[in-house]
């Protein structure tokens, strides 16, 4: 049913493995569409009272997979751009609380991923960065709101605009994570957090889950996140865009993919 996710239910609790463990699970366009097509699979399956949101191997998650980002003017471009967003309403809109599991490297995409989730738990080595602006292109997928929402407005515009790396004890701090572990404890952790939420009654944990989100919609908009297609669409066709994303490309060894993000 799925190529680059494992999804499996125990007990009540669903688990979602993003399954690309030797490229750190990067978020094709294929991989966005299976998370979309997943979160509905849960939804199909009452016995579903929680959902672990993890990546195999190293990492939660490199981002977005820069090599099958669309180029300007191809056919289907805004459709592809635009699919990190359904990604993440689909999740966000799943009926059950989900956890986000994160070690390693949590990159971009990656963080709005994380930031669709309900409860975030990462370990103490986890790292995070968000360089969509180095690569010359906004952040988008509903990225925006979504941080604003989880770490406030001022906090967004640095990492985002800066592009700097940040901890799991910063995250934690901003109130972007729920808790900190060590490696050895985050399946423990996170096993424990996910059995506490599917032991209580399904309908009132789920009427907090969509009371909560129905708040939060009203203050800073997630909705609004249709748009962010057509910023990544201009920003794939600007010269000065173009070459910054190039310069970042080489600075890793990609070589000159002015088009990919």
């Amino acid at each position: 049913m799925f190529n680059t996710l494992e999804v499996e239910v125990h007990d009540g609790i669903g688990q979602l493995w993003l399954n690309r463990p030797e490229k750190l699970n990067p978020l094709s366009r294929q991989t966005l569409h299976e998370l979309a097509a997943a979160a509905q699979w849960f939804d199909e399956h009452d016995d579903v009272r929680v959902v672990i949101v993890g990546g195999r191997g190293t990492s939660f998650s490199a981002g977005a997979d820069i090599s099958a980002f669309p180029t300007a003017g191809s056919a289907g471009a805004r459709e592809a751009a635009d699919t990190g967003r359904v990604m993440a309403e689909a999740i966000e809109g799943m009926r059950v609380m989900a956890i986000a599991r994160i070690q390693g490297w949590c990159v971009g995409g990656a963080l709005v991923l994380a930031a669709a989730c309900d409860l975030r738990v990462a370990t103490d080595a986890a790292r995070f960065s968000i360089p969509e602006v180095d690569l010359g292109i906004p952040l988008a997928w509903g990225g925006i709101p979504r941080l604003v929402r989880e770490i406030g407005p001022a906090l967004t515009k640095e990492l985002v605009a800066t592009c700097r790396e940040f901890d799991a004890q910063e995250a934690l701090r901003a109130g972007f994570l729920n808790r900190v572990v060590s490696p050895d404890a985050l399946d423990s952790t996170v096993l424990e957090l996910a059995k506490q939420i599917a032991a209580r009654p399904k309908s009132p944990v789920a009427a907090t889950k969509q009371h909560v989100n129905a708040v939060t919609s009203q203050m800073v908009g997630t909705m609004r996140g249709w748009s962010d297609a057509d910023s990544l669409i201009a920003a794939i066709v600007d010269p000065e865009c173009s070459a910054a994303r190039d310069v970042y490309m080489a600075a890793r060894g990609h070589g000159k993919k002015s088009n990919d993000r």
